[in-house]
């Protein structure tokens, strides 16, 4: 089964054609980084404005790089939920609109479980059920994956989520968007243990993860230096927040494993690409005997093959939409909105 998927939901239009949830035939990606790099973040407004411009070259190129066209793929995908809602309209919009001019099934998928399904991508092997950390600018999730597209959230953040705190920590440090990268890059050559930080902890909720307070300790330093006129080893201090953060990832992730019994576990999202946690996930699976799953550098970020990966099995348990289909900002992973039937007012 061929899938043609559309990825919307922040500033990365990507298209991509995916065979069987597990082998990607193409994949189109057009950045919207440079663009955003100017105003620190970004900007819903400009990011739904490129969407339109470029979703529709974006697209062909996909179906061109695989020699397909419209009428030759099998159905359509398309991120729903959860995103930039001027964004995800894009997305929606024009997947409705490639199946109702081709007469194609029409899935809806949930991003975060797209993240999760960019491991079956890279590792034919990975099947639920296991536990996944899913880190990005947006989340941080425990989640079991009890099967393709049954999930059960054990743990998240209360405040900030991981990628959130690296760029707001980068923008203090002026290290620029995306703040996660250049953190990771200054760090690499930085002394992790030089400046002592917080390790913040929700009482009561052993695996949610609460970072605003971590971020405010890295922002209070830098303040606090310049207000004093001293200057601070931003090496140093990179590489200490980078691993605290690792560090409380993947303390909290494998005391959710011990306690729930997995020892098959993987991890997703941008920050899944971060050195410093790939290397502590890494270690503590190999010190707890476990087996780690992580995505390729190329499918940690935002596109339309986990996406496609995602459909292919939401297809399977018959999770398709009709033409109300609706875009959702916030929606938790284990829950839909696209079978709602949308009541038309004239």
């Amino acid at each position: 089964m061929n899938i043609l998927a559309i990825e919307t939901s922040c500033d990365e239009t990507a298209a991509a054609v995916v065979e069987d949830g597990r082998a990607v035939l193409s994949s189109v990606i057009y950045s919207q980084i440079e663009e955003h790099k100017l105003y620190g973040g970004v900007v819903p407004e400009i990011a739904s404005r490129r969407h339109t411009e470029q979703i529709i070259p974006v697209t062909r190129a996909a179906l061109d790089q695989v020699g397909l066209t419209l009428e030759e793929v099998d159905a359509v995908a398309v991120t729903y939920a959860p995103g930039l809602i001027g964004a995800l309209l894009v997305g929606v919009s024009f997947a409705k609109g490639l199946c109702l001019g081709g007469g194609k099934p029409l899935i809806p998928v949930h991003h975060i479980r797209g993240h999760i399904a960019a491991n079956y991508i890279a590792h034919p092997k990975l099947a639920p059920p296991f536990l996944c950390l899913v880190v990005s600018g947006g989340h941080s999730h425990i989640v079991e994956v009890l099967d393709y597209t049954r999930f059960c959230l054990i743990g998240k953040t209360r405040d900030d989520a991981a990628g959130e705190a690296f760029d707001k920590v980068a923008r203090v440090l002026g290290l620029g968007y995306p703040g996660g990268v250049a953190l990771d890059q200054i760090g690499s050559t930085g002394n992790p243990g030089a400046y002592p930080l917080p390790r913040p902890k929700v009482t009561g909720s052993p695996y949610d993860f609460s970072f605003s307070g971590l971020k405010t300790a890295v922002i209070n330093l830098a303040h606090n230096a310049s207000q004093k006129g001293e200057s601070l080893h931003i090496p140093d201090l990179a590489a200490s927040f980078g691993a605290t953060v690792a560090e409380i990832l993947t303390l909290r992730f494998f005391a959710a494993a011990r306690e729930l019994g997995y020892k098959t576990l993987a991890c997703a999202g941008g920050v899944s690409a971060n050195s410093r946690l790939r290397a502590a996930l890494e270690a503590k699976a190999g010190a707890q005997g476990c087996t780690l799953y992580l995505p390729p550098l190329s499918l940690c970020g935002d596109n339309a093959a986990m996406i496609g990966a995602q459909a292919y099995y939401e297809y399977q348990a018959g999770h398709t939409a009709d033409f109300g289909l609706n875009a959702c900002a916030s929606l938790p992973i284990g829950e839909d909105r696209y079978n709602i039937k949308q009541e038309v007012i004239l």
